[in-house]
């Protein structure tokens, strides 16, 4: 199943014929053939909302008979975790129960890749990060897990950042977050179930935007909160609260609106059907 997505997929991508995807260089046609034959093979998928319904026709070609709109089961852990269960992660990943956790959680860029995957450059200073942020909160960075670059410790942060591997579950980290930030990842959509407080770091918005596979959404209008070009300015917002709630609720009403803990149930009562 496909997650919520920002950036646009497959039909939906609007370039030349000539243009080349990923770090394999497949053409356009190559790549849209990828998808449908993957479609081929579903009897159903998954659909979070509304929205989703209606792109992954136009996208992945899927007829609207197939496609089941019943949130996803992997989001139901979501709400229904325990305070057993966000103890248990704390002390698997050994942050401090009574720190708080800013989660920053970026994508990964289509043109950046060496022969052996994606690579990805830190654009933080997490020294800046430990300077500005409250000294009750700790930040957890989250490299998305196509990236095969390691990022090298820095002694001078032990205590504040914990590197989290790229091939960890990151709904796991979710439930530990006091707050997220990120870029063009779709990790907010499912975030944002959690209804707390998201910021966008974009500082590449104008190359990202035109150099790469553009938005469905407008990411200055339907996002669950604020861009941030700047990153002194994010960090005092995060520090002091400063974060629209409403924002929130008006984007969870539309997207998440089928996330309520018990979407595996609604699509094992689908599959009971066709028995």
């Amino acid at each position: 199943m496909a997650g919520t997505p920002l950036k646009r997929l497959a039909h939906d991508i609007d370039v030349a014929k000539d243009t080349t995807f990923y770090r394999s260089g497949i053409s356009y046609d190559e790549m849209v053939k990828s998808y449908d034959i993957d479609v081929a093979r579903y009897n159903y998928m998954i659909s979070p909302n509304k929205f989703c319904t209606k792109v992954f026709q136009t996208s992945f070609g899927i007829n609207r008979e197939r496609l089941i709109e019943t949130g996803y089961p992997r989001n139901d852990f979501l709400s229904n975790y325990t305070n057993e269960d966000w103890m248990a992660i704390k002390r698997k990943y050994n942050i401090p129960l009574d720190k708080k956790v800013v989660l920053y959680a970026p994508t990964w860029r289509d043109n950046s890749y060496v022969a052996a995957g994606y690579t990805f450059e830190l654009q933080v200073d997490f020294l800046e990060w430990k300077k500005l942020l409250p000294e009750d909160t700790v930040v957890v960075f989250k490299p998305h897990y196509l990236i095969i670059n390691q990022y090298e410790k820095d002694t001078r942060l032990d205590g504040f950042l914990y590197s989290i591997p790229a091939s960890a579950e990151i709904s796991e980290l979710y439930i530990i977050a006091d707050a997220m930030v990120t870029d063009y990842s779709s990790v907010f959509f499912d975030y944002a179930i959690l209804r707390r407080p998201i910021y966008f770091y974009m500082y590449d918005l104008e190359e990202y935007a035109s150099d790469l596979r553009g938005f469905y959404l407008n990411i200055h209008q339907d996002l669950p909160g604020r861009i941030y070009r700047d990153e002194k300015e994010m960090l005092d917002a995060i520090g002091h609260g400063d974060y629209d709630y409403s924002a929130l609720e008006r984007f969870n009403a539309m997207f998440n609106n089928r996330e309520d803990g018990h979407a595996a149930r609604r699509v094992l009562d689908v599959l009971a059907k066709d028995r």
